[in-house]
């Protein structure tokens, strides 16, 4: 086991200020569970796939859920999201995207590459808390995984 199994849920996003509303939105949905935040697709591949040259980096991480936004630098979302589902260590975990992304390319593509579920960024915060909390709920909780 590494210490990565203390971590259960991994969100991966790059905006600031989506991030902390996420961070709010599992909080006010009562979901204390340990998360770690990435910035950009290619610190989710390497806290997923233990890459990184800094103490403790080297080591692969795997979360209960990844929440993944799509719009991420050096490594898109959907990169990653191939990634974590094409590697059999990793095509267990969960993933939700959770992005503001509508098109329909990014959705179909996401399904294709075996997202767990698309959800849309609602502008509305009470609308956002409800959707996040209502995801964590059913993927920490309720959802009977192979982890």
């Amino acid at each position: 086991m590494s210490n990565g199994d203390l971590v259960d849920i991994l969100l991966v996003e790059d905006n600031p200020e989506d991030g902390e509303l996420t961070l709010r939105a599992l909080r006010k949905a009562n979901l204390a569970n340990p998360i770690h935040v990435v910035e950009d697709g290619t610190e989710a591949l390497d806290y997923l796939f233990g890459a990184g040259q800094e103490p403790g980096k080297g080591e692969p991480h795997h979360p209960k859920v990844v929440i993944l936004d799509l719009k991420l630098p050096k490594v898109s979302g959907l990169d990653v999201l191939r990634r974590i589902k094409s590697d059999p260590a990793t095509r267990t975990i969960p993933v939700v995207v959770l992005s503001s992304s509508r098109e329909e390319p990014d959705i179909k593509t996401a399904y294709a590459l075996g997202v767990n579920s698309y959800i849309v960024k609602p502008v509305d915060f009470e609308k956002f808390v409800e959707a996040v909390g209502t995801l964590g709920m059913y993927w920490l909780l309720l959802n009977q995984g192979l982890h």
